[in-house]
């Protein structure tokens, strides 16, 4: 790898990174709390100067004005480091608030990844704190190099290495002939699907900030509300449902409501195998969640089909809001919504998990294998929407899946010694590597927080949420050895 090219990128995504963070200061000037300037005025500049000198002061990164011969590997190193400064940059204005430095990381990974986790045990800040969390989360859902790539000239030719390092899948899905074009236009349906939360959840009697902040972490996957009992504290089942539904659509693909809302057909969704599969997964686990509060809980129908609808949805997606106090349910409901958490939201989405897509094909490989028991000579295909899957598309999807139940059964294993809990351990390995936020019981539940846990435990889990942000190839990658291959240029 050339560092040249490393040293470019990487300064020319803090710089960038480095504008964002000053954008909390036109809240704080709002509002007219103006010592929540200062936070944000002095992370932003330190990412701003660093970004200048990795760009301009390193021997050969200077000369450079584009990144048009990027390498695969250059461009997956400067995905997951951008990541990493993008968390570690993101803590600084929590430490301004009183917050500890690793509370702050914790704080600002749960952020950038959607994760919604949070330490937070009181909500008594001004409205830049919470401006800015919700924002880390918005940028990250679709995320920060697909911004980049789509308003810097610089990613123009570079972004298609970096596009599908960032948010890699079992295809390379793009729907326009320029990758950059394929970024603007995934924006463009990102900021359109949120403005329209936004007046939804006002017209509705929601306050225009807290709309806002709530559309950010809807639409992002990410879960956190700048309310301290989540969705539940605003008491209306209008907003709960309104929230519900583009909870869905942000664990849809972009990709497919792309082409839906070009041909005006919003049919389209259906004509896609893994949407259809999505759409049903939803509706058997949420029926059967609905069945068991029911019967087992005070809720009416509506109620039941309500909340069962929505944790399903929220944690399928990785969005982790809650409408209710799920840690009181029954204990068949619990065991149900801990199953959803492995199930994840489809490719090409602001949503975590393993992805719909791979356990339609993991399941398709198993019947090949079946068949070909009774079968040995029968050459069959695996397709997917009338397209057949690469046999090594398929082996890797495999080894994904593999890898993602390994990590999260050492995080899981890890985590229950040393909280010395299995609940605390379980939830919490597979709640940061899915980034999905909360786990279950009363401790990190979705009306608790991660306050008390060990800090090694939160240093798990920010490791666990940037590999699962990243689902795991970037990192896996950059553990062989032949990667860490240095030059100057």
């Amino acid at each position: 790898m050339r560092l040249n090219y490393l040293s470019y990128a990487i300064g020319l995504v803090m710089m960038y990174i480095g504008v964002v963070i000053l954008s909390p200061i036109a809240v704080a000037l709002f509002y007219k709390e103006y010592s929540s300037i200062t936070p944000f005025l002095y992370a932003g500049l330190i990412s701003i100067f660093l970004g200048l000198y990795l760009k301009k002061g390193i021997k050969g990164a200077a000369i450079l004005d584009n990144l048009n011969d990027i390498k695969k590997a250059e461009a997956l190193f400067t995905v997951v480091i951008s990541w990493i400064v993008f968390g570690v940059i993101s803590a600084i204005p929590y430490t301004f608030y009183g917050i500890s430095f690793i509370n702050a990381l914790f704080e600002s990974v749960s952020g950038i990844t959607t994760t919604g986790a949070t330490i937070l045990t009181n909500f008594e800040y001004p409205h830049a704190f919470f401006f800015w969390r919700s924002l880390t989360q918005w940028l990250g859902g679709l995320g920060i190099i697909v911004l980049f790539i789509a308003i810097l000239p610089q990613f123009a030719v570079a972004g298609r290495q970096m596009f599908f390092a960032e948010a890699p899948g079992p295809t390379e899905d793009k729907f326009t002939p320029r990758i950059r074009n394929t970024a603007s236009a995934l924006w463009k349906v990102y900021a359109g699907i949120t403005i329209s939360e936004i007046i939804l959840l006002m017209l509705f009697g929601m306050n225009g900030f807290d709309a806002i902040c709530n559309s950010f972490s809807t639409m992002a996957a990410g879960g956190f509300s700048p309310n301290s009992q989540s969705i539940m504290g605003y008491n209306s089942y209008y907003i709960t449902w309104i929230i519900l539904i583009f909870m869905f659509f942000a664990g849809a693909s972009f990709n497919l409501q792309y082409k839906a809302i070009n041909q005006k057909n919003p049919l389209i969704l259906f004509k896609s195998e893994e949407f259809r599969t999505y759409f049903s997964v939803v509706l058997i686990m949420s029926g059967f969640i609905a069945i068991s509060l029911f019967l087992n809980s005070q809720y009416n129908i509506f109620e039941s089909i309500t909340h069962s609808l929505y944790q399903v949805i929220s944690i399928m997606t990785s969005t982790g809001s809650a409408s209710v106090d799920f840690a009181q349910w029954d204990f068949t409901s619990k065991i149900l919504l801990f199953l959803v958490m492995f199930v994840g939201s489809c490719a090409s989405s602001a949503g975590g998990g393993i992805k719909m897509t791979r356990w339609i094909i993991i399941y398709k490989s198993m019947k090949s294998e079946l068949v070909r028991i009774l079968h040995p000579n029968a050459i069959l295909n695996i397709k997917v929407d009338d397209k057949t899957v690469a046999p090594e598309i398929a082996r890797q999807i495999i080894v994904f899946v593999c890898f993602y139940l390994f990590i999260f059964a050492v995080g899981a294993v890890i985590i229950s010694i040393i909280e010395q809990n299995a609940t605390i351990g379980l939830t919490s390995s597979i709640t940061a590597i899915g980034n999905i936020g909360p786990g279950l019981g009363k401790i990190i539940g979705p009306m608790g927080n991660f306050a008390t846990i060990h800090d090694i435990t939160k240093l798990i889990m920010i490791i666990w949420m940037l590999v699962g942000r990243l689902e795991l190839i970037p990192f896996l990658v950059m553990l062989q050895k032949d990667f860490w291959n240095f030059k100057n240029n």
